[in-house]
């Protein structure tokens, strides 16, 4: 199964909406260079798949890639079923989904305006494996569907 990059997107501040940048480096045990997210944690990528942000803006609202403070946005894979420890290739790097979905624990600016929020639903979490490139266009491919090589 394959898919495609939108947008890559860094943002300042943690919680904050992202902008899309293009391109950008994904190093181990850190994330995506430039990003306030990134970190040595389980947690330093966060894919959200346009499909999620179309379901968003259906309801009215003005949202596009980043808003969700999503690091990469896709297209074309159903992120939120891929199970943890699935591995895919982002352009020239391999990332292992860690997480599926998050806790919410105060509601942000998007789902007051419009009840609800995707990204804690089908927003995914990955961390790096191996470092390399990804950029708008890239394919998005799943390498190891259940995770791991063993």
């Amino acid at each position: 199964m394959k898919g495609r990059v939108v947008a890559v997107c860094v943002s300042d501040k943690k919680g904050t909406v992202k902008k899309n940048v293009g391109s950008g480096m994904l190093r181990v045990n850190w994330g995506l260079e430039g990003d306030a997210h990134a970190g040595d944690w389980h947690r330093q990528v966060s894919l959200l798949a346009w499909e999620s942000i179309e379901t968003m803006r259906a309801k009215g609202l003005k949202v596009r890639e980043g808003s969700f403070a999503e690091n990469i946005t896709t297209e074309g894979l159903e992120l939120h079923t891929l199970p943890v420890g699935t591995q895919l290739r982002l352009g020239t790097a391999l990332v292992e989904v860690t997480q599926i979905g998050k806790v919410c624990h105060s509601h942000c600016a998007i789902y007051y305006a419009a009840g609800d929020c995707v990204m804690p639903r089908e927003g995914i979490f990955v961390k790096v494996l191996e470092p390399g490139e990804v950029r708008t266009g890239d394919v998005v491919e799943i390498t190891h569907p259940t995770g791991g090589t063993g």
